[in-house]
Order: C-alpha cells, then sequence, then structure tokens
C-alpha cells in the first residue's frame, strides 16, 4: 500500500486527541506502518490544534510537508482552510460544517473567512457533512468526530469490523452502541 498522508484539523475540546489514536490503532491493527503527531497546537478550549497520521507499508516520519496530504479531516471549516496548504491537489477534505469562531471574529475585529471555505472545492475534493446533525440521530451529539471517521473509512481500505473493535476499546462502554450508529452514518455518506 502506498501511504497515506492524513491531516487532522480543528479547536481545542473537540476531540482531536481521540480521532487520532482512533485512526492510527485502526491503521495498527490492519497490519500498517504509522507514525502520528497526536496534537501540535494550543490545545485549549478553542485554540488552534491539529495532529497528523502516515500510514502504509514503511512509515519514517510523522510530518507531512506542503502538497503531500492525501486527506484532511477538518472538524472545523476554518481549521481545514488554514491546514489546507499541506494538501495534494485534488485531495480530500472531510469538512465538518460545524462553525467555532475564533476569538477575533467574535470581537468583529476579523471576519470568518466563509468565501475562502468555500473556494477550498476549487482546488480539493470536499466531502461536507454536519456531523452533530448525523451524530444527533445515532444517538448522542457527542459522536460527531466518530461521524467523521466513518466517512475516512470508506476511504481507506481499513475493514469495518476493525473500526468497530477500536471504537469498543477506545470509547466508554455506555458509549459504544451510539459510537457504532454514528460510524456507520458516516461511512454510508
Amino acid at each position: 500500500m502506498d501511504n497515506t498522508n492524513i491531516i487532522i484539523a480543528g479547536v481545542g475540546g473537540q476531540g482531536l486527541v481521540l480521532a487520532t489514536k482512533i485512526i492510527s490503532e485502526a491503521a495498527f491493527k490492519a497490519g500498517l506502518d504509522v507514525k502520528t503527531n497526536d496534537v501540535v497546537g494550543l490545545s485549549q478550549r478553542g485554540g488552534m490544534v491539529w495532529g497528523s497520521i502516515k500510514m502504509g507499508d514503511k512509515v519514517y516520519s510523522p510530518n507531512i510537508l506542503p502538497g503531500e496530504g492525501d486527506i484532511l479531516l477538518g472538524m472545523e471549516p476554518l481549521e481545514a482552510y488554514r491546514w489546507s496548504y499541506l494538501m495534494k491537489e485534488k485531495g480530500t477534505i472531510i469538512l465538518n460544517e460545524k462553525e467555532v469562531y475564533p476569538t477575533p471574529a467574535l470581537l468583529e475585529k476579523e471576519e470568518y473567512p466563509k468565501k475562502e471555505i468555500e473556494d477550498l472545492e476549487k482546488s480539493f475534493n470536499i466531502i461536507k457533512v454536519d456531523a452533530m446533525k448525523e451524530a444527533k440521530e445515532a444517538g448522542n451529539i457527542k459522536a460527531a468526530n466518530t461521524v467523521l471517521i466513518g466517512i475516512l473509512a470508506k476511504l481507506l481500505s481499513i475493514p469495518t469490523y476493525i473500526w468497530e473493535e477500536v471504537l469498543k476499546e477506545n470509547v466508554p462502554s455506555k458509549a459504544v452502541d451510539v459510537n457504532i450508529k454514528a460510524f456507520h452514518r458516516g461511512y454510508s455518506i
């Protein structure tokens, strides 16, 4: 398998660490070599955070250079836009539509870059989803990241039973059923 380079971008408090762990463990259980940068950035609630996962037959570093990203999992649109420079042309961006406004936008000192985010469609394959809505329909809005992981899983050659095993091992037992439903909602998008 060729290496697949995944960037995860969001804001503090969105569960990026757990999402990175689930994705990397699924790849490892599928027999792939995996390297990750768990989280790099300001992980306070609302601060910019990002991580990377590289998987394949042999991976030497988790770092993804500009133009090398295959998939960007954008937990928040502005953060997906901010990290899109790492993507290959026509790479895939999974874009959660839920906006989390940064302080300068909340204070009306800067505009939230809606047009620039829309323009991502000119250079990349975009899969838009209201992950919170999908998670709510699965039973709990807290499973929004699992919806995004389900969409990502469809783009990778890792069997769904492995994803289910990893979810069972990493989410609280009372949340397993909801997360499995949320995963399959995302997988079906």
